[in-house]
């Protein structure tokens, strides 16, 4: 939790300067954040669309595992410094291979399984940010929604095998998660890329802390 809460601090840390060095260079050139006449203040602040390639650090315990995918996110600005967001991202199956002993009699038998796990994960929540009136923009969010395991080969792994291989999953269900992150977007027009790393945790009988790092392009309007 902590390494993690470091690198969304250093992240929105190496944003700031960007935004404040391009709001600066516009005041100083006359423009000050302002809207041209008959232009509005909303031009290109309406809302955002955009996709991106998703990394998931899983720790649910000592151990962990590097997950990566995809995901899409869509806003709607209230205000340009605030937005209400959405996203979707889905990772790709990773294995892990779990054991079954069973005696009987003078005999004993050891079934091993692979099965893979799939994390789909949907949030919501505001945007707020800064820089809205330049190239760059620096932004913080929180988001609340879900976190959900699916898995292949259900009928021949149980709960408890989950259990023993990675604590804190307990087999394929929706759990709920909350999402503290940050980042920032470059623009040129209204094309940029945006960076963002955040905490994406779950609750399941306890809170379980994981890294999460989105990069995509993304569109503005």
């Amino acid at each position: 939790m902590k390494q993690t809460t470091l690198f969304v601090g250093f992240v929105v840390a190496l944003a700031l300067p960007c935004s404040l060095q391009a709001q600066a260079a516009e005041a100083a050139s006359g423009g000050g954040g302002q809207s041209a006449p008959g232009e509005s203040s909303y031009t290109l602040n309406h809302a955002e669309i955009g996709a991106y390639a998703d990394y998931f650090r899983f720790a649910p315990a000592s151990a962990s595992t590097n997950y990566v995918g995809v995901g899409g996110r869509a806003s709607f600005n209230v205000n340009p410094n605030v937005a209400l967001e959405g996203e979707i991202s889905y990772d790709f199956a990773r294995n892990y291979t779990t054991s079954s002993t069973v005696t009987n009699g003078t005999t004993t038998t050891t079934t091993f399984v692979t099965t893979g796990i799939r994390p789909v994960s949907g949030l919501f929540g505001p945007k707020f940010q800064i820089g809205t009136s330049s190239n760059f923009r620096a932004f913080v969010t929180g988001k609340l929604g879900f976190l959900d395991f699916s898995t292949s080969n259900p009928d021949n792994v149980t709960g408890a095998h989950f259990n023993n291989a990675i604590s804190g999953v307990g087999g394929s269900g929706t759990h709920l998660a909350f999402y503290p992150g940050g980042g920032f977007e470059g623009f040129r027009g209204p094309v940029g890329m945006r960076l963002e790393a955040g905490d994406e945790i779950y609750m399941n009988n306890g809170a379980y802390n994981n890294l999460r790092v989105t990069v995509g392009p993304t569109l503005r309007f």
